[in-house]
């Protein structure tokens, strides 16, 4: 562990008794904590204004960049916890691996893995090919103060799927014909980016980062005796290599129903639900021991605030049993949202559910 490192099994003392953290931890809150995914991001007219002219993945680069875009939706929100401005590709490309996010399309990988000697190129990440992440994170903690701030990674199953195709797909047909097709090699490609993904959280919880969000985006795509056999593995390696740091550890993916137990059982301290399943059915298949994230459909703040107020009571009714609840979309903040929708609904989430 490096210097300046938390302590194995200690939290961050300052956000420890943070509304968010109680939830993750499934203990009594003060009022239902919101955060939003996405919530960093083209939503905010101050985050265009910053970003205007610097590629996505530069800009994550940048660490006074990062501490101002990661703070500006606390500021206008009032969210009760902080999400890392970052991209589930940054480690990729912080270990050499050629691609870049391209507008209205993605992360684009210019050379595919598709053989077991592309997995050469796939080395150990070190905490010095992210030294922006921890120079970002120990300003954003000193910044934060009692606001949590959630690190994150992308999950292995996700991160393949971008190396195998390339780039975004619909139907993941070549990391799919991978898993089905070289068993071997795909478990040989999983683990590698599970020691990649648990080396980038590490950083960031070593920096001071309070809980870690794993995003496995894509899973979703996988039947539950795939996603059992060939992903969960290595998912469950991610998670147990940061178990030791006593961070709530969240797990999220999209189209994921049918997956939700398995979800949690890699690992998972909190399960990130889409907007697909109730929370009280989320919670029937997950299982005891776990709190849930979510899961307001995105879509219904393009609505009057009427509207909005009543599904966001329907979310917070269906929790009303959980053992721990997280309010959150059931996935990210799309870019044409109103900014004030968002801080409405914060609002009205945290006066609803205050004890």
């Amino acid at each position: 562990m490096s210097a300046n490192a938390i302590p194995t099994g200690q939290q961050p003392e300052a956000t420890y008794d943070s509304a968010f953290l109680k939830a993750c931890r499934r203990e009594p809150v003060p009022h239902t904590p919101v955060w939003f995914m996405r919530q960093a991001g083209r939503s905010l007219p101050e985050y265009r204004k910053v970003r205007e002219g610097i590629p996505m993945l530069e800009s994550c680069t940048r660490p006074e960049l990062v501490t101002e875009i990661t703070l500006q939706p606390v500021r206008r929100h009032d969210v009760d916890a902080a999400v890392f401005y970052s991209d589930i590709v940054v480690p990729l490309k912080a270990i050499g691996i050629d691609l870049d996010i391209k507008p209205g399309v993605g992360p684009v990988v210019a050379e595919p893995v598709r053989t077991r000697a592309d997995l050469a190129r796939l080395r150990d990440l070190t905490p010095e090919d992210v030294s922006y992440v921890t120079e970002a994170v120990r300003m954003l903690t000193g910044e934060l103060g009692s606001t949590p701030l959630i690190g994150f990674a992308g999950a292995p199953f996700t991160l393949a799927s971008y190396l195998v195709e390339g780039g975004p797909s619909r139907t993941y047909e070549n990391a799919k014909a991978m898993m089905y097709g070289d068993p071997e090699l795909w478990a040989d490609l999983l683990d590698r980016l599970a020691d990649i993904t648990a080396a980038f959280l590490k950083v960031q919880i070593e920096a001071g980062a309070s809980a870690v969000q794993l995003f496995d985006s894509w899973a979703g795509a996988l039947a539950p005796a795939d996603y059992r056999a060939s992903v969960m593995p290595a998912s469950a390696k991610v998670f147990d290599a940061v178990a030791g740091y006593g961070v709530p550890r969240i797990h999220f993916g999209v189209g994921t129903g049918e997956l939700l137990k398995l979800m949690g059982d890699a690992g998972a301290d909190v399960v990130g639900v889409d907007w697909r399943v109730p929370l009280d059915e989320a919670a029937r298949r997950v299982g005891p021991g776990k709190a849930l994230q979510g899961n307001l459909d995105p879509t219904v703040l393009f609505t009057d605030r009427r509207t909005v107020e009543t599904k966001a009571q329907e979310v917070l009714d269906a929790a009303a049993s959980l053992e721990g609840h997280v309010f959150n979309l059931g996935h990210g903040v799309m870019p044409n949202i109103e900014p004030d929708a968002l801080t409405h609904l914060v609002d009205y989430v945290h006066q609803a559910s205050a004890r």
